[in-house]
C-alpha cells in the first residue's frame, strides 16, 4: 500500500522549491543622464517645497509676546 500523497494546493509548493532555472535575467538597463538630471531636479523641488513652507510656517507658528503684554497694560489703566 502506498502512502497518501500531499493534498494537491501544496504539491507545486513542493516541485517549486526543488526547481532551479539556468536562464539569467537579463542586465539592468543603466540610467541616462537625463534620467539622473531628473531625478535630482525632482528632489531639490521637494526638499526646497518643505524648507519653504518651513520658512513660512515658523514665523505664523510663533506667540507674540508684546501683543499680548500691551493688552494687559491697556487694561490696567483703565479708570
Amino acid at each position: 500500500m502506498t502512502p497518501p500523497r500531499e493534498p494537491v494546493p501544496f504539491a507545486f509548493l513542493a516541485e517549486a522549491d526543488r526547481f532551479r532555472s539556468n536562464v539569467a535575467p537579463p542586465p539592468r538597463e543603466r540610467a541616462s543622464a537625463g534620467r539622473i538630471a531628473a531625478h535630482c531636479l525632482l528632489g531639490l523641488t521637494i526638499v526646497a517645497g518643505l524648507v519653504g513652507s518651513l520658512i513660512l510656517g515658523i514665523p505664523a507658528l510663533s506667540i507674540d509676546h508684546t501683543a499680548s503684554q500691551t493688552q494687559q497694560s491697556q487694561a490696567s489703566h483703565r479708570p
